[in-house]
């Protein structure tokens, strides 16, 4: 059973930084890439970062390129999405997941999300 559970969301004005952070367990972690994914009130779900089960590369969409940082701990299973600069339109609910496929430019999501961690940026 595999779980992800994320955390570190809350309330920042514009400028500032979040670090979020996603707890996986239930499978072997160091062996799989985690893509991070954001969903705004009425909006799809919009994908935002990715990172390969080494760290070697990553994926950032245009709207946060620049501006977030998508990182990993394979001996804590831990993965991170530290976001500087932050602007009003960042605010959604922000979901880490394991993909079923991806390559450099696209990622397939799996079943497996987390609760989602709720990011509201202030103007």
């Amino acid at each position: 059973q595999v779980q992800l559970v994320e955390s570190g969301g809350g309330v920042v004005q514009a400028g500032g930084s979040l670090r979020l952070s996603c707890e996986a367990s239930g499978r072997t972690f160091s062996s799989t890439a985690m893509g991070w994914f954001r969903q705004a009130p009425g909006k799809e779900r919009e994908y935002v970062a990715r990172i390969s089960w080494s760290a070697g590369t990553t994926y950032y969409a245009d709207s946060v390129k620049g501006r977030f940082t998508i990182s990993r701990d394979n001996a804590k299973n831990m993965v991170y999405l530290q976001m500087n600069s932050l602007k009003p339109e960042d605010t959604a609910v922000y979901y880490c997941n394991i993909p079923a496929y991806y390559s450099d430019k696209t990622y397939h999501p799996s079943n497996y999300w987390g609760q989602g961690t709720q990011v509201t940026v202030s103007s």
